[in-house]
């Protein structure tokens, strides 16, 4: 999995989704990160490589040269014209992409160009958004609750986007353009904490990157991610929760016998 970081002094969302991202299984992690955050991202990194990025294009050759089953647009990557361009760049590659923060922020003004990107993608690679409350109303601004309940709303933006929808919060709704959907109730308000959401977004590009199908490395996703949270308690940060990840993934193949 590769995952893209912001420049120096707001690389560590990136970090997070990354970390998470291995934790999850995805056995080889990559840091896509712009030359002036290389020093800031080694000196917190051991088992993530890092690799200099330092616009869209370089990004494009990156993923094409490399065998990258998924990778992870957003967390501190800045509202800009950068970030719109390396979406684009990732969009356009072979790999899962998930799209979360920034990555929604950028399109903001513009939701229709991110639309009409993700519409140009085989169907066998999936795009996943992951927008908090008030991303999702500016991606889909008529989605209010006048249109309907949660679920009705996150169904019409995932057929309208064409991507899977995960709506963040205490009630998350995970929704597919077939039509499919599923509601999550296992979300503490624990986390309700800085990075929890770059965590979140990491854990489900790790499971894309294992061969997982979008809708249910969401859904997947968004379980393990309430599941680290519940167990464990209150003084949860976003940092605690990739290490939590191996035990509840250990608990779920023991009850599985896998």
């Amino acid at each position: 999995a590769r995952v893209g970081s912001g420049g120096a002094g707001a690389s560590g969302a990136a970090r997070l989704g990354a970390m998470a991202a291995l934790r999850a299984g995805a056995g080889l992690v990559t840091l896509a990160s712009p030359p002036g955050a290389m020093a800031e991202n080694a000196a917190h990194l051991s088992a993530i490589m890092l690799h200099p990025c330092d616009d869209a294009q370089a990004l494009g050759r990156v993923l094409a040269a490399r065998k990258i089953r998924a990778c992870l647009i957003g967390p501190g990557a800045g509202v800009s014209g950068a970030t719109r361009a390396n979406v684009r760049a990732a969009l356009g590659g072979t790999c899962h992409v998930v799209l979360d923060a920034d990555a929604l922020g950028a399109f903001a003004q513009a939701p229709d160009a991110l639309f009409a990107a993700i519409a140009e993608r085989s169907k066998e690679m999936s795009a996943i958004l992951t927008p908090h409350d008030g991303e999702f109303a500016r991606l889909f601004p008529d989605l209010g609750i006048s249109f309907g309940s949660k679920l009705e709303r996150v169904r019409e933006a995932s057929r309208r986007s064409g991507a899977v929808v995960v709506l963040k919060g205490s009630d998350t709704v995970i929704g597919a353009g077939d039509g499919r959907a599923a509601i999550n109730a296992n979300a503490p308000a624990t986390l309700a904490t800085a990075g929890s959401g770059d965590v979140l977004a990491g854990i489900v590009a790790g499971l894309l990157a294992q061969g997982m199908a979008g809708f249910e490395a969401a859904c997947a996703g968004v379980w393990l991610h309430g599941e680290a949270a519940r167990g464990f308690g209150p003084g949860l940060i976003a940092e605690d929760l990739p290490a939590l990840l191996p035990g509840v993934m250990g608990h779920v193949a023991r009850k599985l016998r896998l």
